[in-house]
C-alpha cells in the first residue's frame, strides 16, 4: 500500500473515531440532560444552551465521521467548541495540587483533540480537492 493509500485508509478511520467522542458525548448529555444543565449553571453557562450544544456534538460528530458535506466546517466548530470548554471546565490555573494537575492533563487533552479535529478538516478538504 502505498503513503497515499494509507492516508485515504486512515482519514476516514480516523474520523469516525474522532467523532465518537462527540457522538457518545451528545447521548450522554441527552440522556442525563437535568445533571448536565447543573452542571453547566456550577460553571457558569447558561443551561438553555444545552439543546445547542447536543445538537452540536450529535450533529457535529456524525458529519465528521461520515466525511461528507460540511465535514470541514464541523470539525472546525467542533475544535472551537471542545478549546471553549477548556475555559469552563478545565481552569486548572484556578486550583492547586492533584486537582490542578489532573485538570492540566485534561485542559492540554482537549488541547490534542481540537488538534485532531484540525487535522480531520485539512484531510477532508484536501481529498475533496484531489477529487
Amino acid at each position: 500500500m502505498t503513503v497515499d493509500g494509507l492516508s485515504r485508509a486512515a482519514l476516514p478511520m480516523g474520523r469516525v473515531v474522532l467523532a465518537s467522542l462527540f457522538v457518545l458525548g451528545g447521548l450522554n448529555k441527552l440522556v442525563n440532560y437535568a445533571a448536565t444543565q447543573v452542571q453547566m449553571s456550577e460553571v457558569g453557562l447558561w443551561p438553555a444552551l444545552l439543546p445547542l450544544v447536543i445538537a452540536l456534538e450529535l450533529g457535529g460528530g456524525l458529519v465528521v465521521a461520515l466525511g461528507r458535506w460540511g465535514a470541514v466546517f464541523a470539525a472546525l466548530a467542533l475544535a472551537a467548541f471542545t478549546l471553549a470548554t477548556n475555559i469552563f471546565f478545565h481552569d486548572f490555573w484556578a486550583m492547586s495540587g492533584e486537582m490542578a494537575a489532573l485538570e492540566l492533563s485534561l485542559f492540554f487533552k482537549n488541547v490534542s483533540i481540537a488538534g485532531g479535529l484540525l487535522f480531520a478538516a485539512a484531510g477532508t478538504h484536501q481529498l475533496r480537492r484531489a477529487a
